[in-house]
């Protein structure tokens, strides 16, 4: 399968950049708390799709711009024309944002999302389908689909949510509305840690380095096993781990350690 470089990319509706194999991801439209558009999600799509392909990041961080991470859908761009909409099209839009999930799931590397002030809807949803999420105190979480006279059933709610936080937590949060504070989020086990909010986006990145400099085939590897296992009894899960091992054996990483144990010194995996 062809290889490709996504350092160089140029994205058109958030900021993109790379260091050391570590992608940031921005968005940025914080005059607004960074809603998105159809475009964007459409972007935001297509370059987590291209991810499984780039052989020049290890490693992801979804942040936001000006103090909140993500507001949802943005109300005249998106929701005011859904009104209008006739089926056919709706549907259209609904996949397309559900593939951005299933994009984000679907990619090899570590994803992680550093949330502050607003994340809401879309972007609560966002969160979701990050590996990892640490947060500041003022964070906010709140999955408002009902909120609009829709379903809490959106881009993967009800799959995504009670696996993090379990069944009657997210329950009440899909049919409330309410908002998550980010000490709940935390005692609930929804966020990974909770950091000062000048400090946040430099430790989402100090962890993703960590995660880059690590054996990223296995990662890889780890990510697809906890997608898969829960629609797997435990003797087939087993069984999946033991494959998904002996592949991850015969990877140069693996010698590498070996030797670099051997020699008393800290490996270098390559992610091959």
């Amino acid at each position: 399968m062809q290889r490709q470089a996504l350092a160089g990319y140029t994205a058109r509706h958030f900021r993109w950049q790379v260091d050391e194999r570590v992608a940031t991801i921005t968005l940025d439209r914080p005059e607004k708390k960074n809603p998105l558009t159809f475009d964007s999600y459409a972007e935001l799509r297509d370059l987590f799709r291209a991810l499984v392909y780039a052989d020049d990041v290890r490693a992801v961080v979804v942040a936001g711009a000006g103090g909140n991470f993500c507001s949802g859908g943005d109300v005249h761009e998106i929701i005011g024309p859904l009104v209008a909409m006739p089926m056919p099209e709706l549907l259209a839009f609904t996949r397309m944002t559900g593939d951005l999930v299933k994009a984000m799931r679907a990619c090899p590397q570590p994803v992680i999302a550093a949330i502050d002030g607003v994340c809401a809807g879309a972007g609560a949803m966002i969160a979701c389908a990050a590996d990892m999420r640490y947060a500041t105190p003022g964070a906010r979480t709140a999955f408002l689909f009902v909120r609009v006279g829709l379903a809490g059933a959106d881009m993967g709610a009800c799959s995504l949510l009670p696996r993090l936080i379990g069944q009657g937590r997210a329950a009440e949060l899909l049919y409330s509305g309410r908002a998550l504070s980010a000490d709940e989020g935390l005692a609930w086990g929804f966020f990974n840690g909770l950091i000062a909010a000048d400090e946040l986006t430099r430790v989402a990145q100090e962890q993703a380095h960590k995660l880059a400099a690590g054996p990223t085939f296995a990662h890889g590897m780890t990510k697809t096993m906890l997608n898969h296992e829960w629609s797997m009894t435990l003797e087939q899960a087993i069984e999946a781990e033991a494959q998904a091992q002996a592949i991850c054996m015969q990877t140069q990483d693996f010698r590498r350690a070996f030797e670099a144990f051997a020699a008393r010194r800290t490996p270098r995996f390559e992610g091959d």
